[in-house]
């Protein structure tokens, strides 16, 4: 099958600056192995209000993913944290929080947030989660019975940190920033500058709508109503009206978006545009008619950004090990390690704490196409031992994210043996490892701890 990549943009906005792109070759390689995720089937709670489960076709979106999982169903009567308690008890590995449109707003998503960091002593978050809603509940059913892993080789973007393109085979960016000014990239060719109109439009809708991209990126200014898609020039906007996604160019001709396979948004420099106030929104509207089965977004203005765009980094430093809802998660603890340590901007970390949302059934597997990787990563535990160990294969740099593991079983009481002097975290399910800098080749790096299990 042919594969298309689609860059649209040559800057990226970082916390409210603009940063230039670079362009790196592609360079395709075997394919490994990724990461060993979470166990999803028998460990998978589906959180819904009593109200929603009242609905026959909203009940039928929770009792589909309990059946895909072996999950368990907890319902709460009026508020979201009712389900603390049980979700305490069963600790999963997974969370699914079934939502229509009406319950899904940011308050909702920050208290998400809060209740899934309370699930236990630490300040960290105790299970992948993610909020499944829709237009209507076909969305939301559509995606729960999705089973099929999708890596994602054919991306949209209306912008692009180029670094990132190395990940790719094939591309169009269009610039947010100079009108006109297009990149093209064939498979296994490099990247080719051109000149096209400065109403680039319909060209991103018919990217949508004809070749069928896998991943979705946006940047610039944004609301729950629409996508600006020039930044600094006169360009159309995304708009949506009764759950369709439409496109208006400068003469205020209207595009429909009709983009049916399955993907994943990411309007990591977005503002607003993960915001739900009501059912006549951006969100609903990609999930409708643009084929969105996944989603991490603002839900406020994004200023700051690093609960954003970390993400990206985490999904493009390490290509083909976490998936989306990994990247979410792991890119969330990192934050709150900056914030419990006091590093960082602290102002900035505290406002994107609670207001990123991942939309989409978090155990769905969603990933970057798998890259060689300058760096191999494991767990291994030997009775109550256990082992992070890191070996370079090739000189290189640390990522701007801290490395990044899940535990083989849920943990406590840990003693560190060695490698405190790399300022490990480790959770009752995870390990961070913050690295900075250069490395070399041949570079072995171990944390040894000693624990207990939480449960047999």
């Amino acid at each position: 099958m042919k594969r298309r990549w689609f860059i649209l943009s040559c800057s990226m906005v970082l916390g409210g600056m603009l940063a230039p792109g670079r362009i790196l070759a592609w360079e395709p390689s075997e394919p490994i192995k990724p990461a060993r995720s979470l166990k999803a089937v028998g460990s998978y709670a589906v959180v819904v209000s009593e109200r929603t489960c009242g609905n026959k076709d909203w009940q039928e979106v929770a009792e589909c993913l309990v059946k895909k999982y072996k999950g368990k169903l907890i319902k709460y009567a009026k508020e979201v944290k009712e389900a603390v308690a049980p979700l305490r008890e069963m600790m999963p590995n997974y969370t699914c929080f079934v939502a229509r449109p009406e319950e899904a707003n940011g308050q909702f998503v920050r208290t998400v947030h809060q209740m899934t960091r309370a699930l236990d002593d630490d300040p960290y978050t105790d299970t992948v989660w993610g909020i499944l809603t829709g237009y209507e509940a076909a969305d939301a059913q559509r995606i729960a019975k999705h089973s099929e892993p999708l890596v994602m080789h054919r991306l949209l973007a209306g912008f692009v940190d180029l670094t990132a393109l190395d990940m790719f085979e094939e591309g169009a960016c269009f610039s947010e920033l100079e009108p006109g000014l297009q990149w093209h990239k064939e498979s296994g060719g490099k990247p080719q500058k051109r000149i096209g109109p400065q109403d680039s439009t319909k060209l991103i809708v018919d990217y949508l709508n004809q070749n069928k991209p896998d991943c979705v990126m946006t940047s610039g200014h944004a609301t729950q109503r629409d996508w600006q898609i020039g930044y600094r020039y006169r360009n159309g906007q995304f708009r949506c009206a009764d759950g369709q996604l439409f496109a208006l160019d400068t003469q205020n001709q209207r595009f429909h978006i009709n983009s049916r396979n399955p993907k994943v948004y990411l309007p990591l420099g977005n503002c607003l545009i993960g915001d739900i106030p009501d059912r006549n929104c951006m969100a609903l509207a990609w999930i409708h008619t643009g084929g969105v089965y996944q989603m991490v977004a603002y839900i406020v203005p994004s200023w700051f950004g690093y609960g954003g765009w970390g993400v990206l980094n985490y999904l493009t430093a390490q290509p083909g090990r976490f998936t989306v809802a990994e990247a979410f998660f792991f890119n969330h603890q990192s934050l709150l390690h900056q914030l419990v340590a006091g590093q960082g901007n602290q102002q900035g970390l505290n406002y994107d704490r609670d207001v990123v949302v991942f939309y989409g059934d978090p155990a769905w597997e969603a990933r970057l196409a798998p890259h060689e990787l300058p760096w191999t990563q494991s767990v291994s535990v030997r009775h109550d031992m256990y082992t992070f160990t890191v070996e370079t294969c090739q000189d290189g740099e640390w990522p701007q994210r801290p490395l990044a593991s899940f535990l083989p079983r849920r943990i406590r009481n840990v003693k560190i043996l060695k490698g405190g002097e790399f300022n490990p975290v480790i959770a009752d399910n995870f390990i961070l490892v913050p690295l900075a800098g250069k490395f070399q080749e041949g570079t072995r790096i171990e944390v040894v701890f000693q624990a207990e299990p939480i449960r047999p």
